[in-house]
């Protein structure tokens, strides 16, 4: 008995690339649903520990993600466009215009929270 088997790297190599892609795009998506159910329209500050509320929405509208095909990576997090720059000193704790805030972690704790669905988002991604 003789077999042959033949062996498309190339093919290979571009639907994994094709798939990093499209389960990058869907994490991205999740990450980023995971961060807006954390946030709670509110007047209010939320406590120190907790995810920031948001006065007006923005903060939740404004929690996009990007993909970077050739860097095979994905970016989620609050946009400087919608949000400004306050987001950091809520996240990690700080200084923002004159002003000391507690740490209200919001990306960190989606993004953890969402680490054992994202593994399996790739199970059987390349076809």
């Amino acid at each position: 008995m003789r077999s042959e088997i033949e062996f498309d790297r190339d093919g290979l190599v571009a639907r994994v690339a094709k798939a990093s892609v499209e389960i990058l795009r869907r994490m991205g998506a999740y990450v980023r649903t995971v961060a807006r159910r954390k946030i709670k329209t509110s007047e209010r500050p939320s406590a120190a520990g907790t995810p920031p509320h948001s006065r007006t929405g923005a903060l939740k509208r404004g929690i996009l993600f990007g993909v970077e095909k050739r860097q095979q990576s994905v970016v989620i997090g609050p946009s400087e466009r919608f949000v400004g720059t306050s987001m950091a000193a809520h996240e990690f704790g700080g200084a923002y215009k004159r002003e000391r805030y507690p740490k209200r972690p919001l990306m960190g704790p989606s993004l953890k929270e969402s680490a054992p669905r994202l593994a399996r988002m790739w199970q059987d991604a390349v076809k």
